[in-house]
């Protein structure tokens, strides 16, 4: 039976990119009227409102090869600590982000979930990039880069290790849908890491739904 009780867990993050804006989505999202719309289907809705997120502007120097890293850190913990109570609470935990970097937050706290009850979950990752640079092979230092490494247990500790345990998702289990552009050192992390790589050509000739049932039958 799927949830009909949703969470709306707002994360304004966008200490992982390096243009500023994104910080703007989950407003942007709720004054679309995201929650009208959800009740209109039939939905309970609840907003939690907005994790707190550090300015950078308050910030001084940071690491090159991973900027801000303690304070997405903060963040993706906050978010994934929210995450993990509304899954508990029997809601479906819905988050606005935000750059990238915040998903290591939302999947590290579903993630704690399932592993409490000795599940295994699964994860797909729709995106043009892959996100699966280090901060050894990310050539701008930007943790919106990083975050699908992160869960599966590759990249800075700070992400890697929330709630003590890695990875959070097994690459066996992780389908990474639509891809088109990867760094050159990024591409190695990719091919050896196990994760099910599809790029736009393989869904463009064969179909997603032929492709992941393939797959994940």
């Amino acid at each position: 039976m799927r949830p009909k009780h949703i969470a709306i867990i707002g994360a304004p993050l966008d200490l992982g990119a390096g243009r500023r804006g994104v910080d703007m989505g989950p407003s942007a999202v709720r004054v679309a009227n995201l929650n009208r719309r959800l009740q209109d289907l039939g939905y309970e809705v609840e907003d939690l409102g907005n994790v707190p997120v550090i300015q950078r502007e308050s910030q001084g120097e940071v690491d090159s090869r991973a900027k801000y890293l303690p304070q997405i850190a903060e963040t993706c913990t906050l978010v994934a600590e929210m995450v993990d109570r509304a899954l508990g609470d029997g809601r479906f935990p819905l988050v606005l982000g935000g750059d990238h970097s915040v998903a290591v937050g939302t999947v590290s706290g579903a993630s704690r979930f399932f592993h409490r009850r000795r599940e295994r979950v699964g994860l797909i990752w729709i995106d043009a990039h892959s996100d699966m640079n280090t901060p050894e092979s990310s050539p701008s230092g930007n943790v919106h880069g990083m975050p699908l490494a992160c869960c599966i247990g590759q990249g800075p500790h700070e992400l890697t290790e929330i709630f003590g345990y890695s990875p959070k998702v097994d690459p066996a289990n992780v389908a990474l849908v639509g891809i088109r552009s990867v760094d050159g050192a990024e591409r190695d992390i990719v091919q050896r890491s196990g994760v099910h790589a599809f790029t736009m050509r393989d869904i463009d000739e064969r179909g997603m739904r032929r492709f992941l049932r393939k797959r994940f039958a």
